[in-house]
């Protein structure tokens, strides 16, 4: 029971589209991610998850619509929801997820990261 400081966990890592744990809750990770550029579409077959935006901004691709996302932002994106994230400029977000949940779902890519730093 310590908290925090997410200013700080930010300062420690410089890796885009690398996300790093903080914590858990229950079956969940509280994970912290700098993005910079595109992700890949993708989506978790059985898994829902939160994006909030600490810093910056973040365009989530749907295939049906685009939603951007301002510092203090959040959305939560349903299982099987395919979406792509894109930061023109560096973002700073939080991420909530169940921990069995596969980071770039069942898309094999360069940046995909099977096994994730706690910090």
């Amino acid at each position: 029971m310590e908290k925090i400081n997410l200013k700080e966990k930010f300062l420690l890592f410089k890796e885009q589209w690398t996300p790093k744990i903080i914590s858990g809750l229950n079956d969940q990770y509280i994970k912290l991610a700098k993005a910079e550029g595109e992700f890949v579409w993708h989506n978790h077959a059985d898994e829902d998850e939160l994006f909030f935006i600490v810093k910056g901004k973040l365009l989530i691709k749907f295939r049906d619509k685009d939603v951007e996302l301002n510092e203090g932002e959040m959305i939560v994106i349903p299982k099987g929801v395919d979406h792509m994230p894109i930061a023109k400029e560096e973002c700073c977000v939080m991420l909530i997820e169940p921990k069995s949940i596969k980071h770039t779902g069942e898309v094999k890519h360069e940046i995909t990261k099977e096994d994730l730093e706690w910090i």
